[in-house]
């Protein structure tokens, strides 16, 4: 089953710029080696929140506001599609995540497919 794993970044980056370097690198190390691992297709890295648009449409006109769809106190900073036998194999990858350990999270949706 295909998994849609979005990283809530929250203060995780703040928190990781603090870390000795050595730590740094293998936050690097980490998410290059989820990046690597089969089953798991990558994109590339979001832009921040401020520099997002967010499109809606009612009564048939397109509206745009400046920044993330509503007040989110977590954006999400990447996302990753990863192919796996279920879902505790899904945890497993989603706890490895970095962001997950340093004060952000990571949502696990499975792939549905409604067109």
């Amino acid at each position: 089953m295909k998994y849609v794993m979005l990283v809530y970044q929250g203060d995780a980056q703040e928190r990781q710029a603090s870390l000795p370097e050595d730590e740094q690198q293998q936050v690097h190390d980490d998410y290059q080696g989820i990046r690597q691992m089969a089953g798991v297709t990558s994109v590339p890295p979001l832009g921040v929140p401020a520099n997002a648009t967010t499109v809606r449409v009612e009564g048939g006109k397109t509206l745009t506001t400046d920044g993330p769809f509503v007040g989110m106190k977590e954006a999400v900073g990447s996302l990753f599609i990863l192919e796996a036998e279920d879902l505790d194999a899904a945890i497993e990858v989603a706890a490895r995540v970095p962001a997950a350990r340093y004060g952000g999270a990571v949502e696990i949706r499975p792939s549905e497919v409604y067109w």
